[in-house]
């Protein structure tokens, strides 16, 4: 979906298949409250008794208005991106790094959100952050060379966010190797 799509009162689907309602638009944002409950006193407002969750840029193209909207925008995904996939096991291996010490964990959510560019191209998926010293090194994923790596924080926050077409060029690059 696009920014001017939405109006306060749109219900639409949003990532994972959860159903929200609009309940605010902004400049370059929304807001939104899912739509989890039976009782539909959790939904009269504003103020909301249900939280309220900003949607950006991002999220915002990630929602559809139905269901089978939903599948043709993830089977066109799949079929154009280019991009590898996390197998079974590389998705473990994240999530224990990611969870496995609460004391520990990496405490800025907003750097794991989003894949980076290496100059050469690469595609860099962080999926946790470990502490060394008195900076944070970032531990990545390599989808298309399918091998782990680490970045301090800085150097990974100053890559570009990779696009799609950062994507498509990568498995480009690979299947004329």
């Amino acid at each position: 979906m696009k920014h001017s799509d939405f109006y306060i009162g749109l219900e639409f689907m949003g990532i994972a298949g959860f159903w929200w309602r609009c309940t605010d638009v902004g400049t370059r944002t929304i807001t939104a409250i899912q739509l989890d409950r039976d009782d539909p006193n959790w939904y009269r407002g504003p103020p909301y008794i249900a939280k309220e969750v900003v949607f950006d840029e991002h999220e915002i193209a990630a929602c559809h208005l139905t269901e089978e909207e939903a599948i043709r925008a993830a089977l066109h995904e799949h079929e154009t991106s280019g991009h590898p996939g996390f197998p079974h096991e590389v998705v473990t291996h994240m999530m224990d790094e990611r969870w496995k010490n609460p004391e520990a964990r990496y405490p800025h959510k907003g750097v794991l959100r989003f894949d980076r560019r290496r100059p050469d191209g690469e595609i860099l998926h962080p999926y946790a952050g470990r502490k060394d010293g008195d900076e944070w090194i970032m531990e990545l994923y390599l989808p298309f060379l399918q091998t782990y790596a680490g970045m301090p924080e800085r150097e990974f926050i100053a890559l570009p966010t990779a696009t799609a077409a950062d994507v498509r060029a990568r498995a480009d690059r690979q299947s004329t190797a």
